[in-house]
């Protein structure tokens, strides 16, 4: 017994038009299958890295303005695509975009730059308390609606 899909009516045993690319009335679809690890011509590969916007929070106790600001300006330096901080003497924010596979390997970045660049930067020991991390398309949405973060400019390290 053959399954048809309901509604559609089984083939009468003619053979699918497969020089024209169309169906006759009542005929059925060949069903093909893909290999493990193949894809379907169509998708996107997973490993392709895509661009998400982070927003990192930091607070601490109070720290000189001046030092926070030449470590923020030095952390933009040593982190390119760091779009723009906002500082007082006793937190932090930092928005960029990071390029990466997925939002778990985004966001396992974004909880690592501010302790590795501490040193280098000379960043206050202050905490991680905030972290969003969005896609390019989310982004635009919200821009778009009038919501979410305005874009970032100035560009740079400005006091809140």
């Amino acid at each position: 017994m053959r399954r048809v899909r309901p509604g559609a009516a089984a083939s009468r045993g003619g053979s699918p038009s497969r020089d024209t690319g169309r169906r006759t009335a009542g005929e059925e679809r060949a069903l093909t299958s893909v290999a493990a690890g193949e894809r379907y011509a169509g998708e996107e590969p997973e490993d392709i890295p895509r661009l998400w916007h982070i927003t990192l929070s930091v607070s601490g106790e109070a720290a000189p303005v001046e030092e926070l600001r030449r470590a923020l300006e030095q952390l933009a330096h040593d982190h390119p695509f760091l779009l723009t901080s906002r500082y007082a003497d006793d937190h932090a924010e930092i928005r960029y975009w990071e390029e990466a596979r997925d939002l778990h390997d985004a966001a396992a970045v974004a909880l690592r730059l501010w302790g590795e660049h501490r040193q280098t930067a000379g960043l206050p020991p202050w905490e991680i308390v905030g972290l969003e991390v969005i896609d390019r398309a989310t982004y635009h949405q919200r821009i778009s609606e009038g919501y979410g973060p305005p874009p970032a400019s100035p560009v740079g390290v400005h006091p809140f």
